[in-house]
């Protein structure tokens, strides 16, 4: 659980309204804490899901699963479980 104040998934409204329906895991309905955090401000949650978005698929040179492979040593050293 993030330490950082947030407002909970389930009162998304206004500006986070849309971000709810891109971002939520569908067999949860539930958005990764990770980017829940940014829910005091929209627009760095949207920032840090494009980021995120590029970083994955934004290269040619690298196939999806050693990009995913990159990511889970990162997390891994660092630590995180996501």
């Amino acid at each position: 659980m993030a330490w950082i104040k947030a407002i909970p998934d389930s009162k998304w409204t206004g500006p986070l309204e849309p971000l709810y329906a891109a971002l939520a895991e569908p067999s949860t309905g539930r958005v990764d804490n990770i980017l829940a955090v940014h829910s005091l401000n929209p627009a760095s949650m949207a920032a840090h899901n494009q980021l995120y978005s590029s970083a994955m698929a934004g290269t040619k040179t690298l196939r999806k699963v050693e990009r995913e492979l990159i990511a889970l040593v990162v997390s891994l050293e660092n630590e995180c479980h996501y």
